[in-house]
């Protein structure tokens, strides 16, 4: 897919949801339970616009409830509770300088122990990983209550593994990992080659959510879902200053994509962005109350009989910019005319325009897990409002 816009690095920053006392270290690993301060005593002003922003983000005690994150995840990706079965472990160590033997109290000595964990921060912090940090399933990761950017280094890997929350980060400027020697699990470690250069890279891997993050300008992709990967949510993200950000399905030759199923939802796509928002191989996507504010080349684009059902959205195309929401790749107009991409119910602004294709009836034949329901794309706006709080683009 094509694509040649170049992009500068930026810092984009999420939202802040409260303030967080200092926490008290206890137990091994540098694990603690949080003593955090709720939002006020009565939560005043507290607002939440989506569905899953309204199942946790207005109680009170949030800090000291933070598990409760784990039973809002919609769409594809719903049953995703990544370690609510486990402890917490609080990282209070941005250092990434040993990944044969990580540093207790770092990020990556957390990804990669073998039991369920709530992972979360004692403060505010860059971290800058010196290779892909490799997770294992039954993982939480909670930036809630400070600013966790993870940038200037290489990106995550989600391979062969289940279960995992990626909440509340900032990622930016990612780069290639050299590879060599890194440990995979805690008791493996093996040689790795190059890391592409994803902010994250979801590989063989289900029951995958990621809500609330911010994406910029890495080296490849922003986010990556290939081999055989499914029952994945991307909510209530920033995406902004990329070319080819998101793409779902690695080439025309891995039909083991076809299961794939992807929801997004309640993202927010930005300035500086180029194309593949997403780029769809093969699978099932559901595409549902995101604000679409730019891209140059197309928004949504695909190949290979891939199922795209765009509900609620608003598209405002740019000045200057294509004006075509969709791109079809490589093939005569008789084949992606049996490909099922639909528009239905989308806000289509400033001559934006979704060539629609495949079976208008869709809808009856349906029988996998019940979609997002779409609200109206008027409240678009609305319903991301919260995604870009705070950020700098």
């Amino acid at each position: 897919m094509e694509g040649s816009r170049g992009c500068n690095p930026v810092l984009v920053l999420c939202l802040v949801f409260a303030t967080i006392v200092p926490l008290s270290m206890a137990n091994n690993h540098n694990t603690a339970l949080a003593t955090i301060r709720p939002h006020g005593k009565k939560n005043r002003g507290c607002v939440a616009y989506n569905p899953i922003d309204k199942c946790w983000r207005c109680d009170r005690h949030w800090a000291k409830n933070r598990k409760r994150l784990a039973n809002c995840a919609k769409g594809f990706g719903h049953g995703t509770n990544g370690g609510k079965k486990g402890r917490f472990y609080v990282v209070n160590d941005s250092s990434d300088k040993n990944v044969i033997s990580p540093k207790p109290g770092t990020l990556r000595h957390a990804v990669l122990l073998p039991e369920p964990l709530w992972i979360i921060f004692s403060g505010s912090m860059d971290i800058r990983l010196t290779q892909e940090l490799i997770f294992t399933s039954h993982k939480t990761i909670d930036g809630r209550g400070f600013e966790v950017h993870v940038s200037g280094g290489a990106g995550f890997m989600l391979q062969f593994v289940r279960n995992v929350i990626i909440h509340g980060l900032h990622m930016y400027d990612i780069v290639e990992g050299s590879g060599g020697m890194i440990r995979s699990k805690h008791d493996h470690v093996g040689i790795r080659g190059r890391s592409d250069g994803d902010a994250i890279s979801i590989f063989r891997s289900s029951q995958i959510w990621v809500d609330h993050c911010s994406f910029a300008n890495s080296y490849d992709g922003l986010i990556d879902i290939v081999a055989a990967s499914t029952n994945i949510t991307i909510s209530n993200c920033h995406f902004v200053q990329h070319d080819k950000a998101l793409l779902f399905g690695a080439s025309d030759k891995t039909p083991e994509d076809k299961i794939l199923k992807v929801t997004l939802a309640y993202n927010h796509f930005g300035k500086g962005l180029t194309q593949r928002l997403p780029a769809m191989r093969f699978g099932f996507v559901h595409v549902v109350n995101n604000d679409y504010t730019e891209w140059h080349s197309y928004a949504i684009g695909g190949a290979d009989g891939a199922t795209i059902i765009s509900q609620g959205n608003r598209f405002v195309a740019a000045d200057g910019a294509c004006k075509e929401v969709t791109k079809r790749m490589l093939v005569p107009e008789s084949i992606w005319r049996k490909w099922t991409w639909r528009s239905e119910g989308d806000l289509l602004l400033n001559g934006a325009y979704f060539r629609e294709s495949g079976n208008p009836h869709w809808a009856k034949t349906y029988k996998g897990y019940p979609l997002i329901p779409a609200l109206p794309a008027k409240d678009v706006p609305r319903l991301t409002k919260l995604v870009r709080v705070d950020a700098r683009c």
